[in-house]
């Protein structure tokens, strides 16, 4: 396993996470229930399978076209996504 990577990529998604919708939904579920091992459990489960899904569907993307025009479209997509957000703000 290459640490670099791994620490690479506990960065970048934790900081991306920080304040996203999914963090404030974890914490109203948590604030309203009285098992917040159950809320932690289910929200772990969830962000863990969502992630298993994107390296999967990665992996697959890696084999049908070079890394590069892979990162280059998911580049141009998370431009395009925030623009839209910005504009219908």
């Amino acid at each position: 396993m290459d640490i670099k990577t791994l620490l690479t990529t506990f960065g970048l998604i934790f900081l991306a996470e920080l304040g996203d919708k999914t963090q404030f939904a974890a914490l109203c579920l948590s604030a309203d229930s009285k098992s917040r091992l159950a809320v932690f459990l289910g929200a772990s489960l969830a962000l863990v399978t969502s992630a298993f899904l994107a390296v999967l569907l990665g992996a697959f993307l890696a084999r049908c076209f070079p890394p590069h025009i892979v990162k280059l479209v998911g580049g141009i997509l998370f431009i395009v996504m925030g623009a839209i957000m910005l504009i219908t703000r």
